[in-house]
């Protein structure tokens, strides 16, 4: 097995799509956790500023995360998030994770 990635991805929902982005991002979510590289899919919301959410991925290595990509609901997501929200996204290789 391969070394596992992760993706954690920042998003500040425009004005009035808080709403519009949630369910996007559950939809993604849910669909995201029966692709078989994936280890963890988890959406959280910012408490104190509910604009912005989180999303944070774990696969099993980059090929997993390349196959995540290709997904027709990741495709969905992909030309539906400019509407809805600013995006900012790391993938990231483990250093020390207990």
């Amino acid at each position: 097995m391969g070394v596992q990635a992760k993706t954690i991805a920042f998003l500040v929902a425009k004005p009035g799509q808080e709403a519009a982005l949630q369910s996007l991002l559950r939809d993604l979510a849910a669909a995201s956790r029966s692709e078989p590289g994936n280890v963890s899919y988890e959406v959280w919301r910012d408490r104190d500023e509910p604009r912005r959410f989180v999303l944070d991925e774990l696969y099993t290595g980059d090929e997993a995360i390349t196959a995540h990509r290709a997904t027709p609901h990741f495709q969905d997501y992909l030309s539906r998030i400019g509407d809805l929200a600013d995006r900012q996204a790391v993938v990231a290789h483990p250093i020390d994770v207990a």
